[in-house]
């Protein structure tokens, strides 16, 4: 009997030696098929990688080609706005609205400011709209606020300075004057003045 459970032990043992064999065999195909499987995500992800990559250099380069010349298109409002400020202030000076040459000067500071505004238009550079318009802060930068009994709050009264779109991307916000309801305070310093 002793004999017999020594034989079956050393038969278990045996049995357990190749099972024990067998098992890192399964272990290592399927670290083989894991390793596969890992490899092939690792190749997915490097691939979306590369194409997020492609599309964000190609918009970069987009954006450049449309957009490069932003800054020097923001500096040359300044000419621009110089111009309008000098016919305007010609026209306003008493001295200079005797002498007979000044209708002349104009006329070539207009033709100056119509073929700047025509250059504008051709490079997508876009005048701001702010009449009969409501403010809005992505456009517009209010400057004063108006007290307007029949404007609606919010409404632009003035602008003070012309804004500029470049494509769709701003370039220079409308400064503006804004409408806005008596306050309470003014409406009761009103009363007081008119019970006087």
């Amino acid at each position: 009997m002793v004999e017999n459970n020594q034989k079956e032990s050393d038969k278990s043992k045996k049995d357990q030696n190749k099972d024990d064999k067998s098992e890192p065999e399964i272990k290592k195909e399927k670290s083989l098929e894991d390793k596969f499987a890992e490899s092939e995500d690792k190749l997915l992800r490097s691939l979306a990688e590369i194409e997020n990559q492609r599309r964000r250099f190609e918009k970069e380069i987009k954006d450049a080609f449309e957009f490069g010349s932003f800054s020097f298109a923001k500096e040359s409002l300044a000419i621009l706005d110089n111009l309008q400020r000098a016919k305007l202030a010609i026209k306003n000076d008493e001295v200079l609205k005797n002498n007979k040459d000044l209708d002349k000067f104009l006329e070539n500071i207009i033709v100056i400011e119509k073929d700047l505004v025509s250059i504008f238009e051709k490079n997508r550079i876009k005048k701001i709209n702010t009449k009969n318009h409501k403010f809005d802060p992505n456009l517009h930068q209010a400057i004063s606020e108006i007290e307007d009994e029949k404007a609606e709050t919010g409404a632009i009264l003035d602008e003070i300075q012309t804004g500029y779109m470049l494509g769709e991307r701003l370039l220079r916000p409308a400064l503006v004057a804004v409408a806005k309801k008596k306050s309470s305070k003014n409406e009761e310093k009103d009363e007081k003045k008119d019970e006087k």
